[in-house]
């Protein structure tokens, strides 16, 4: 408890009194005079402290012969500044014991300096020299206290101390809020803001209302709410740090409108120049795809500071504006590595390798930032050798995200294996995983469809904060829904405390490609009811299930509701609904859909109408479809298949040849039908007439065994059953 710290001891043997006199004569500069008054002496002291020069401050201060508390408390305050715990620590120590005592600035500055080194046991220790002192009570000294604990994480030592102080002491209220946001309690800290005695101060109101804009869209939201009320009630006028929090809020909402409101508030309040601000109004702007507006606030920037630039240009590389990107590059008057590392990115996106190694190059300092970023560009264009040489190089930094973008390299170059033992090797070293670590990793296990390396990333996923992160859950509800396994999909997704319209879209997909096509759609208004709009994916998986389950008119409801929610329908979109009213025999009215789409059919779209046709047996509309097939020119071998069938069926047999023909120039092959199976841990692969698999022999003899007892148990009017074995 507080009460049984010890009290804070000198650390070091004190100079002897004769030190002053030993100091060699180039330092003579810095001896007072005689006639040097002690506020003088105090000046010239704290100037040399503020411009860090602490050896020649030592100096000075150990030649003065009269110090007064002033003295000492420029010393502590010094040392304090740059982090020197233990040095303001042994000052006030020495400024004790040379009868001098401590003040409510001393107190502040020592406990300043514990809380930036998060030093808890050496401020209990000045805490209880405080209590002794009976300086607990003085405001100042009440409020360092708590922002030190509060900094030390000690939730209970901060509730305590506030509880006990606050009656006396008005000051604690706005650092009791700010402790309780540092601790992650924002509604905690709200609650307190309304109990908190009028006038609230600017900086518990910011506190609040930046604790709210960290978290999700609700919070975000009430971010927003709590800005709009402080404005209204109280009258407080917010700061730079208020702006900052509510515009980041807007940001993750979507908050274009608002976000407005408040740029145009910052202009009447004056922070419109100030850097934070700026560089919050481009980012909000660039990530609602409103470019203009964030290209009109950086050039009404006399002087961009480069955190300005180098979010403009963050941003531009979003929307795939690299022209731009370069343009703002070019014009900076200095970069940073952070500029540098966002050229890479965008000479990366473009695929120009070479221009990405001389930018790499160019730079004056390289960090582990611009490291991963160039191992990154180089297994995204497929350079596999290269960006493993180059992880080879930095692995031993052991840093995160260096070993997140091997994993997701050798997963982009279709190595999923490696990247399963790269993530073994990655705990066995006990290197920290991110959120970003699971998603490739499941991403790698559902290509591949090991069932249960899946459950032993998941496994390790549980031992992490991350399994309700709403990424992370997505991904493994994309792993489990690919591997079939639709109860475990379900389960993860529940674990999800954040559920987004990619977690919801998930979800629906993965039910329409299982066969559960009506609790697809029945999950569809659930998530209605959440609040939550569709995005084209959404709609995709909705098609789907409608047309599986031969839903036409729901799936028609489906299609012609995308325009409600804003979003205009892609090609993708029209060949769902050419399937959906194919598989129900409607065969004219998808000709006649068709023919009324606002964007031109291509291949995909008429290679869907023409496996129509063959299902309905259609030969007539299925030879029209085929001409229009032939005219487009598809590349599809499934199309030129169902062509040469139709043909056949029509007794066509030149046409037959034709098709063959053309499918035998346009040098594709079909892609063979492929199965796998996994045992032990260790997944089969095989394809049609696969004859690689080391236990061939055995598996081809059991084929032949099944074969010939199912034809024994077989009716003889049934049809011979025909399995080709070579």
């Amino acid at each position: 408890m507080l009460s049984r710290s010890r009290p804070f001891a000198f650390r070091k043997q004190r100079p002897p009194a004769t030190h002053a006199r030993r100091l060699s004569p180039r330092h003579s500069s810095t001896q007072p005079h005689e006639d040097a008054s002690i506020p003088a002496q105090n000046m010239r002291l704290t100037a040399l402290l503020s411009s860090g020069d602490t050896a020649d401050a030592r100096r000075l201060f150990d030649d003065m012969r009269r110090r007064t508390v002033v003295t000492w408390n420029a010393m502590v305050a010094g040392h304090a500044r740059r982090g020197s715990t233990l040095d303001a620590l042994e000052v006030a120590t020495r400024m004790h014991r040379s009868g001098v005592s401590p003040n409510e600035a001393t107190y502040a500055s020592v406990l300043g300096a514990c809380a930036r080194g998060r030093h808890l046991r050496f401020g209990a220790q000045v805490h209880c020299q405080v209590v002794k002192s009976g300086s607990e009570s003085l405001e100042v000294v009440g409020a360092s206290l708590l922002d030190f604990y509060s900094s030390c994480f000690d939730l209970r030592a901060s509730r305590t101390l506030f509880g006990s102080l606050h009656p006396r002491n008005e000051l604690l209220w706005s650092p009791m809020v700010v402790a309780l946001v540092r601790f992650n309690l924002p509604s905690d800290a709200l609650d307190l803001l309304e109990q908190m005695p009028v006038p609230r101060d600017v900086f518990a109101w910011t506190a609040v209302i930046a604790g709210y804009a960290r978290g999700a869209v609700d919070c975000c939201r009430k971010a927003i709410w709590l800005f709009a009320l402080m404005m209204a009630d109280d009258g407080v006028m917010p700061n730079e740090f208020t702006f900052d929090s509510v515009l980041r809020a807007c940001m993750k909402m979507g908050a274009l409108d608002f976000g407005r409101s408040v740029h145009s508030c910052l202009i009447r309040t004056g922070f419109e120049s100030e850097k934070l601000i700026t560089s919050a109004l481009v980012d909000l702007y660039c990530r609602s795809d409103a470019v203009g507006d964030a290209l009109q606030v950086y050039n009404d920037l006399e002087m961009p500071s480069l955190i300005a630039s180098n979010t403009l240009i963050a941003g531009l590389i979003a929307m795939r504006r690299t022209e731009d990107a370069k343009i703002v590059f070019s014009q900076m008057p200095e970069h940073d590595s952070g500029s540098y590392n966002l050229m890479i990115k965008v000479y990366g996106i473009e695929g120009r390798i070479e221009h990405c190694q001389r930018m790499f190059e160019k730079m004056p300092r390289r960090n582990i930032v611009t490291l991963n970023s160039m191992m990154s560009v180089l297994l995204q264009n497929g350079k596999l050798e290269e960006g493993l040489k180059l992880f080879e190089q930095i692995k031993d930094e052991r840093n995160t995200i260096t070993w997140n973008s091997m994993i997701s390299g050798y997963i982009q170059n279709d190595h999923s294996s490696e990247a399963l033992k790269l993530f073994v090797v990655m705990c066995r070293l006990s290197i920290a995983c991110s959120p970003s670590t699971f998603p490739a990793l499941l991403q790698a296990c559902a290509t591949v469809g090991t069932i249960e390396q899946g459950k032993m990333v998941h496994a390790h996923l549980c031992k992490t904060p991350f399994e309700s992160n709403g990424y992370v859950g997505t991904a493994l509800v994309d792993m489990y829904m690919k591997c079939g396994c639709v109860g475990d999909a379900r389960s993860a997704f529940c674990w999800i405390t954040s559920l987004n319209v990619a977690s919801w879209t998930s979800l629906i997909n993965g039910l329409a490609q299982n066969g559960q096509w009506l609790e697809a759609i029945v999950e569809f208004g659930r998530m209605l009811k959440q609040d939550v709009n569709p995005n084209e994916i959404t709609f995709l998986g909705l098609l789907m299930a409608s047309a599986r389950a031969c839903l036409v008119n729901k799936g028609m409801r489906f299609f012609h509701s995308m325009e409600s929610y804003g979003l205009v329908p892609t090609v993708e979109h029209y060949t769902c609904v050419v399937d959906l009213l194919g598989r129900t025999g409607r065969i004219r009215e998808a000709k006649k859909f068709i023919s009324e789409m606002p964007v031109p059919a291509d291949g995909v779209v008429w290679g869907a109408l023409l496996t129509a046709c063959w299902y309905s047996m259609d030969l007539e509309m299925g030879e029209k479809v085929t001409e229009k097939l032939l005219c487009v020119g598809t590349k599809h071998v499934s199309a030129y298949v169902a062509m040469s069938n139709i043909y056949a069926k029509l007794g066509k047999w030149d046409d037959v040849v034709n098709v063959r023909t053309r499918l035998r120039n346009l040098d594709v092959k079909k892609e063979p039908g492929c199965s796998w199976i996994e045992l032990k841990d260790i997944v089969h692969v095989f394809l049609v007439q696969d004859r690689n698999h080391p236990k061939r022999d055995d598996i081809y003899l059991m084929l032949e065994d099944l074969v010939s007892n199912i034809s024994l148990l077989s009716e003889p009017d049934e049809p011979e059953l025909l399995l080709p074995l070579s």
